[in-house]
């Protein structure tokens, strides 16, 4: 058998943000069409420490055009 050597940091970040942003949603009443910040402390409270997570190669995240959009990280091919 051969022992896979991938390196899956390069393609992962944190799923964590794109469940907060739905327990956001869902705990506010927001619809798919509705948009949201990364800054909003109401959002961050929904996350470990309230803060962000970082991405392993020191992407930057973004918010989805709605909240029925994912997060996206800055390193291209990272997915959440």
């Amino acid at each position: 058998y051969e022992i896979s050597t991938r390196d899956w940091s390069s393609d992962v970040c944190s799923s964590d943000l794109d469940g907060a942003v739905q327990m956001w949603a869902l705990e506010n009443k927001k619809m798919a069409t509705d948009t949201y910040s990364l800054s909003d402390t109401s959002l961050l409270s929904f996350l470990r420490a309230s803060a962000l997570p970082v991405c392993p190669l020191g992407g930057k995240y973004s918010a989805g055009a709605q909240v029925s959009h994912v997060p996206r990280c800055s390193i291209s091919g990272h997915s959440l």
